[in-house]
């Protein structure tokens, strides 16, 4: 999978979160007018909806943090690659391999660049930076403060 397609993905569960902190907050809205309006179970139903709120807060914070450690893992793999010789980072085989064996296919199309151009790719795309500035999905935070 290339970066492109990965940032496609990313901008993809933005939107949704986007949609789904919109419909929440259109419910939230009516809830409210209709507890202001002397509903005595909209006060209830907005008590739960925020509990809803809550706990999708806290599986964004869950899926930030897994996002947070894939990143951080590519980051240690590039580390370790710029650390090896220049012969290896570009699909170099080790003798020890064997005559048959096949570089590893990572990078651009077509298998060229190496395991590097992956990661580079990877840590260079809009996706790659979000989780590098903890920037996650972010819906949670938002979506409480919005409807408390």
């Amino acid at each position: 999978m290339d970066t492109q397609t990965i940032d496609q993905f990313y901008q993809q569960v933005q939107a949704q979160d986007q949609s789904i902190a919109q419909e929440l907050q259109a419910l939230a809205g009516k809830l409210q007018a209709a507890s202001q309006g002397g509903n005595s179970d909209a006060r209830e139903w907005l008590l739960d909806l925020r509990e809803v709120a809550l706990t999708v807060q806290a599986q964004q914070q869950q899926m930030t943090q897994l996002l947070q450690a894939i990143h951080a893992m590519w980051q240690n793999q590039q580390t370790q690659l710029q650390a090896m010789p220049a012969a290896m980072q570009g699909g170099y085989v080790p003798q020890a391999m064997g005559q048959n064996a096949a570089p590893p296919a990572f990078g651009r199309p077509g298998g060229t660049g190496g395991l590097m151009g992956a990661l580079s790719g990877f840590l260079g795309s809009g996706f790659g930076q979000a989780m590098e500035m903890g920037a996650g999905i972010g819906l949670g935070e938002d979506l409480i403060n919005k409807l408390f």
